[in-house]
């Protein structure tokens, strides 16, 4: 795995963000504010939640925002691809942004980890989403996500191993200084439970530790850094450094941001996840806890 594979609280340049996650009553005082992008990164079913935050815009993982030429779903797309598809989103070099989910905190922390893998640290999840926003009695607009602003100038500036491929996590998990977590249900990960993607085998990366991403989150919102420090901990040994995979490379982002909160500095995530891995191959796979 890249030594420089990090997820930190707030970058240098992370925009007046207090660390990589936001609660309601921040967004809220902010919301007007010139400057401020809101994306709606919503995923699946969720997409249709016919509401949304005043003024976000649609961060689409399941279309635009991944590479549809990839074998499998929800892979990052190329530098190029994401920087046209983030300046039609109107999105400037000195703008911050927030994105959140319909779901709580779920797809959310997946266009945390590309914003921040294409080097723009200036970005926080919104804890809880749009359901806790909706509990605090906030306003919210019905219908879809509303057009863009005029085009931004974003830059994509990659950072190389925050996003690796199966040949690292192969090393990672031949590496005893690296724990590699799947943020998968604790069924599919034992190979219990079908895959959802036809096609898939069942269980798990032999040496792989499990870590269901619900578990770092506490009604919809995640945990105090010191509860998530002491779970990692727990979980891993003590072993400083993770790569993070789930299905498809996108709850495994909410283990990411976990691990960041935690105070950790060297977290990559598996960007193919089970999609690829659990493809009929020579990788191993095994089941059982």
């Amino acid at each position: 795995m890249a030594e420089d594979a990090q997820t930190t609280g707030a970058a240098p340049d992370a925009g007046g963000l207090p660390g990589p996650l936001v609660d309601i009553g921040w967004l809220a005082d902010r919301a007007a504010d010139g400057g401020l992008v809101v994306l709606d990164a919503s995923v699946g079913a969720h997409r249709e939640a016919g509401r949304r935050i005043p003024g976000a815009r649609r961060f689409d993982i399941d279309g635009a925002l991944s590479d549809r030429a990839a074998s499998v779903p929800h892979t990052m797309p190329g530098a190029a691809h994401f920087t046209r598809e983030v300046r039609a989103l109107g999105v400037r070099e000195t703008d911050t942004v927030v994105v959140y989910d319909a779901a709580g905190l779920y797809s959310s922390a997946r266009a945390w980890w590309m914003f921040r893998a294409m080097g723009f640290g200036r970005v926080a999840v919104l804890d809880g989403g749009l359901p806790a926003w909706e509990a605090a009695g906030l306003p919210v607009d019905a219908g879809g996500p509303r057009a863009a602003a005029p085009e931004g100038d974003f830059v994509a500036r990659p950072r190389p191993g925050l996003l690796v491929d199966g040949d690292a996590v192969v090393a990672a998990l031949a590496d005893p200084g690296v724990a590699v977590l799947d943020a998968r249900s604790r069924e599919r990960f034992a190979g219990t439970a079908a895959e959802p993607r036809p096609g898939l085998r069942g269980g798990h990366m032999p040496g792989a530790l499990n870590l269901p991403f619900g578990e770092v989150q506490r009604d919809g919102r995640m945990l105090p850094p010191p509860e998530l420090r002491a779970l990692y901990e727990s979980l891993t040994g003590g072993r400083e450094r993770f790569v993070a995979c789930c299905g498809s490379g996108v709850t495994a982002c909410v283990l990411a941001l976990g691990a960041g909160l935690a105070g950790y500095h060297a977290v990559s995530v598996y960007d193919g996840s089970w999609s690829e891995w659990g493809l009929p191959s020579p990788r191993p796979v095994v089941t059982g806890p």
